[in-house]
């Protein structure tokens, strides 16, 4: 009996231990069970609607569920719970900025397809050249560049080849020790050795160069787009309407151009030795400016083999530039757009994106085959192929981030319909007559301290609407709360788990937890002062009634009784 009893134990001690994600599944409704009780109790769909989004936010955190399963929770406990509809819930998870997110992808992968990525790269490292400084530079410059059209995680992971290529080449050349020593960090036997702290600058600044360059674009990353949802949503009167172009205009000098040269200079002095040339690291780097010419020459060589551009890389750029343009000229705010010639239904930004998709599906890698029209036999066998095959796309696109931003927005509409909101925004009062700067660092950096610690697209759907009607509450303009704290959820490089590319590069090239957060300490710093300065200077040229609680504002808040 005692035998038996001592194999149950053991077994339910494997249980918890093989299994714990089940587990936490069952104890986190669980624990959130009195506020649900609350609810159904006194007929309040507030705290129904609480409910759900306090379960859901512990089931993102601890990844008890995947995160995309878990975003799809709305779609079983608002109709049950009498939050939302079916129907209009559904309709959350399929909009317009999920749609552009997906066209986004879907061109991106077709850059990756022909390969176009790394003839960007290596053309313009060696416009830059070949000291190890100039490199990085090179580097962080396409990296900012890809990450303004495609998304962060998908911009590191092209990158990162490109930069393993580069540290292969100066390791085989002895340019500088591109790893660090046993006696310097101690491995275990079979372990790769890890990167030197030169090497982890190259690495590092690939995913945060890919991170501030996703700040310029809507489609640079997925908070831009859950903010543009979830405001326009939430403010279907307001006169300010996020396009692509207004938000480029907002982001690219300061929070791109200006961030990203406050990070380089931030590497270069504390990862490169620059203005310290008598440390270990400026020794190693002015060693490694003597073999500058054969970097130059290895560079030329890989560039040299990819041959002269062919028809399928040409007609991917074309097409590549023809959505940048598209996107921008829709409403540029300043011309008439080409969506205003249009005398229709509302014409999205979707629209001019799937033309591009259309295009990439229909057009062939090259058009040899117009000679077998009029030609005679022997034809070939062979079928040319498109621009972009369907089944590269099927296997490389992140599908469940489609999910995680509609879960996103129908959280955000059912803490509307249940009133929710108009809750937060009460507690929020508290607030009031505390200077808007002040305001404005306190939601920065809560929203950068959550967002160290979770995917910043779920920080996102969760922080967002709680600003929005922490604006109201306050009276103060939406965008002055919710724009930077979009972005500054995005600057996060302490850790790993943080954003996709920090965990790429972390994964990719061995780097450990405690070297990565050291690079991030200034970076962050950059990221908060940058935001705040962009929000109370170039920010407001471009929206200028950000600077006043304006009156589509005002008719939200006394329609809701906030």
């Amino acid at each position: 009996m005692a035998d038996q009893e001592a194999q149950r134990k053991f077994v339910l001690g494997r249980c918890c231990k093989f299994h714990w994600r089940g587990i936490i599944t069952i104890i986190i409704p669980t624990l959130t069970m009195p506020i649900l009780l609350h609810g159904l109790l006194s007929n309040m769909a507030e705290y129904k609607c609480l409910w759900l989004i306090v379960t859901m936010a512990l089931m993102w955190i601890t990844e008890a569920l995947p995160i995309y399963v878990t975003a799809l929770l709305p779609l079983i406990f608002c109709p049950i719970l009498g939050l939302v509809n079916a129907d209009k819930l559904c309709q959350q998870y399929f909009t317009e900025t999920i749609v552009v997110f997906i066209g986004g992808l879907i061109v991106a992968l077709g850059i990756e397809y022909c390969n176009l990525h790394t003839r960007i790269a290596l053309r313009v490292i060696r416009i830059i050249g070949g000291s190890p400084r100039r490199l990085f530079v090179g580097i962080m410059i396409v990296s900012s560049f890809m990450g303004l059209w495609i998304s962060n995680s998908a911009g590191t992971a092209m990158m990162c080849p490109i930069v393993k290529a580069l540290i292969t080449e100066l390791n085989a050349n002895n340019i500088f020790p591109v790893y660090m020593t046993q006696e310097e960090e101690p491995v275990e036997e079979g372990e790769p050795p890890h990167p030197s702290k030169i090497t982890i600058a190259f690495y590092a600044g690939i995913a945060y160069a890919n991170t501030i360059g996703g700040l310029g674009t809507l489609i640079g990353t997925g908070t831009n787009l859950v903010f543009k949802g979830i405001y326009s949503d939430r403010f279907p009167t307001s006169t300010v309407e996020i396009t692509f172009a207004n938000f480029m205009f907002y982001s690219i000098p300061v929070m791109v151009i200006l961030n990203i040269t406050l990070v380089i200079i931030c590497f270069l002095i504390t990862h490169m030795g620059l203005f310290r040339p008598k440390s270990r690291t400026g020794l190693i780097i002015s060693e490694a400016n003597k073999n500058r010419k054969l970097m130059e020459d290895v560079l030329r060589q890989r560039h040299i083999d990819l041959g002269p551009m062919n028809c399928h890389e040409i007609q991917m750029a074309i097409a590549f530039g023809s959505m940048i343009v598209l996107l921008i000229t829709r409403k540029p705010g300043f011309f008439p757009g080409w969506s205003d010639l249009i005398d229709r239904k509302v014409v999205g930004s979707s629209a001019g994106i799937f033309m591009i998709v259309l295009l990439i599906f229909a057009l062939p890698t090259q058009y040899t085959f117009f000679k077998y029209c009029c030609g005679k036999a022997p034809f070939t066998a062979q079928a040319i192929d498109a621009l972009l095959s369907w089944e590269y796309v099927l296997r490389n696109i992140p599908w469940g981030l489609a999910f995680l931003l509609g879960g996103g927005f129908a959280l955000a509409e059912a803490s509307r319909q249940s009133g929710l909101n108009i809750m937060i925004a009460k507690a929020m009062q508290v607030l009031n007559g505390l200077p808007s700067m002040v305001l404005q660092l306190i939601t920065l950096v809560m929203s950068n301290f959550f967002s160290s610690f979770n995917a910043n697209v779920v920080v996102a759907n969760i922080v967002l609407p709680v600003l929005c009607e922490m604006a109201l509450a306050l009276e103060m303009h939406p965008l002055i709360l919710t724009l930077p704290a979009c972005l500054a959820i995005s600057m996060v490089y302490f850790l790993p788990v943080s954003t996709p590319p920090n965990a790429i590069v972390t994964q990719y090239a061995h780097i450990k937890t405690k070297y990565f957060a050291c690079c991030g300490i200034l970076p962050t710093f950059i990221g908060l002062f940058v935001s705040m300065l962009n929000t109370n200077t170039w920010g407001m040229l471009i929206f200028p009634e950000a600077s006043s609680f304006p009156d589509w504002a005002k008719e939200i808040k006394n329609r809701t009784k906030i």
